[in-house]
């Protein structure tokens, strides 16, 4: 049995992850950790196996008086968590981090990211979790595995960010441009059953996870308009329209800007993808009751 100890308690991933762990009680023994505070401090993470590192802030604000709490919560935290993890005698430390340390997709040119795509943060968000992996890399040896998780963009029931803005643009407009881009995107039942598969395997390295297939932004307004029973049109005559909010504007970059991970770069030999595109849509509007 691997013990495993989420170190972000209540955290949207954390709680996903842990219901997947849970539903093989002979394989995982789970446990959450609030860090929010320094009584976390005084935990004593010996007796565990794995510690799933969740705890971070994201789509908050970018603000320059927000910077110091980044760097302090994304990247110090995940160090300090790290270290005492290492010297309890834990042997492996997974990270929640992100694409973000490539940049996004109205800072990045078109074309897919490689294993050999470098890393150009655009922003103290990306730098923050950079810093993280960094830090935590050097704590990596023979004794402590460290597997680093640069997730695309999450989504499922329950989820903050673009996806549930797309859900209510595709219950109110009639029609949408269509636009031929592509999104790499993890639904969140998938990342939990590739959190569970790096625990018990005690994998240590990169790792890029992602669905199995593409997200092009007007694909997925049809479908989630389809499942919500709206009938989205999808149509070539607004396509100008969004090629010059996608060439001039940071608003249509980040709508119909292209960013995604070669897909050799996520398989790594075991089953992780529970969950096709269409089937994540259907789960995600009934989960979500916005009929």
């Amino acid at each position: 049995m691997k013990r495993v100890l989420i170190t972000g308690a209540g955290s949207y991933v954390g709680g996903w992850v842990r219901k997947r762990l849970e539903q093989e009680p002979e394989r995982f023994y789970v446990e959450e950790l609030d860090v929010q505070d320094d009584a976390w401090k005084s935990f004593d993470f010996s007796g565990f196996d794995s510690v799933f590192h969740v705890a971070g802030i994201a789509h908050v604000s970018t603000v320059p008086s927000m910077e110091a709490l980044y760097f302090q919560v994304n990247r110090d935290l995940a160090v300090e968590v790290g270290e005492r993890a290492k010297a309890a005698g834990v042997r492996q430390l997974v990270f929640m981090s992100s694409s973000i340390v490539y940049g996004d997709s109205s800072s990045r040119d078109e074309g897919p990211i490689t294993r050999e795509t470098p890393a150009t943060p655009a922003n103290f968000y990306g730098r923050s979790k950079l810093e993280a992996e960094e830090g935590l890399q050097r704590l990596a040896d023979e004794q402590f595995n460290v597997a680093i998780l640069r997730c695309p963009m999450i989504y499922g029931p329950g989820c903050k960010g673009n996806f549930p803005t797309l859900a209510k643009i595709a219950r109110k407009l009639p029609i949408f441009p269509e636009v031929r881009n592509k999104r790499s995107v993890l639904y969140v039942e998938n990342l939990a059953e590739f959190v569970a598969q790096v625990v018990d395997r005690g994998l240590s390295g990169m790792f890029w996870p992602q669905n199995a297939d593409y997200m092009s932004t007007s694909e997925a307004v049809r479908l989630l308009g389809e499942a919500q029973g709206s009938s989205v049109h999808v149509t070539r005559v607004l396509s100008p329209f969004a090629s010059l909010a996608l060439r001039f504007t940071e608003a249509g970059r980040k709508a119909f800007g292209s960013l995604y991970y070669d897909m050799a770069m996520s398989d790594y030999g075991f089953d992780y993808r529970v969950a096709s595109f269409d089937k994540s849509i259907e789960e995600f509007c009934f989960q979500q009751k916005v009929f």
